[in-house]
């Protein structure tokens, strides 16, 4: 089994790497509910107040501190969010206990950032929405003529998260994306043509643009210029790896579920048989 990396060459370059011999059926890996079984996120504060269950909380500016962070803990799943910025640091799967689990059961950390780029505005004007479901995040805030909102699911496997940004100047935001570890790179999957991350194992995922235009790519980083209204998913698992046409052109009230759901043919031989 091959896989063309990004790590020597620009994309689309052809390095073939070796990789250890994982072969799983899929049906026994498809990205079900079962992924998600015990999920449930809560979140702490900067004043250290940690909120958890089912519930909607909405905080005012006052209760905020500038750039403090929302520490954001799953089953599964943990990330820090940045509350002027909404950008995302720390991006890890904990390694929880879960037969479609793909870390091996270690600590596993995805992205060092997921970071829009707003210049010199922040949201710190406007009040922070928070609404905790059943294994599921919604976070909104606004700062003047811009709008962040961050979707995320405490699974293993599937389309489990999205950062949304819109601007009532119409203008894009670009978004950076930088992976955690050199064992986890970006690479082009030369059974679908897609660009992947993933390591020399199982674990595969991918960046799920919709409205949005990739600016720059490397084996560790991708720069992407999103249109207001348009997002930046993260998909893990069978999804990331099926031969799909890509996301629809959504810009407005975009689904962080809005994915394949292993309705397509997977042809990565690590996820078939």
């Amino acid at each position: 089994m091959n896989l063309v990396s990004l790590r020597s060459f620009r994309l689309g370059s052809a390095l073939a790497l070796g990789l250890a011999s994982f072969v799983f059926s899929s049906s026994a890996l498809a990205a079900t509910s079962s992924a998600c079984t015990g999920g449930g996120f809560t979140v702490t504060l900067p004043n250290g107040q940690v909120l958890s269950g089912d519930r909607g909380t909405k905080l005012k500016p006052s209760q905020i501190a500038s750039h403090g962070l929302l520490k954001v803990k799953g089953r599964y799943v943990e990330f820090d969010v940045d509350a002027s910025t909404f950008a995302v640091y720390h991006y890890t799967l904990t390694g929880a206990a879960n037969a479609l689990d793909m870390t091996g059961g270690v600590r596993t950390e995805l992205f060092t950032r997921k970071e829009p780029n707003l210049g010199t505005r922040t949201l710190d004007a406007g009040d922070l929405d928070i609404d905790l479901t059943t294994g599921s995040l919604e976070l909104r805030r606004r700062g003047g003529n811009l709008r962040m909102k961050i979707q995320a699911k405490d699974c293993a496997q599937g389309g489990i998260f999205q950062m949304e940004p819109e601007d009532e100047s119409g203008a894009a935001t670009v978004i950076t994306h930088t992976l955690a570890t050199p064992a986890i790179y970006y690479f082009v999957n030369p059974y679908t043509g897609k660009v992947n991350f993933g390591n020399s194992a199982i674990l595969r995922g991918k960046d799920s643009p919709q409205v949005a235009t990739r600016i720059s790519q490397t084996d560790t980083e991708t720069v992407w210029s999103v249109a207001s209204g348009g997002r930046m998913g993260g998909v893990l698992g069978e999804d990331a790896v099926e031969a799909s046409g890509g996301a629809t052109a959504c810009t407005q009230d975009c689904q962080a579920q809005n994915r394949i759901n292993g309705s397509l043919p997977v042809t990565d031989p690590a996820w078939n048989d």
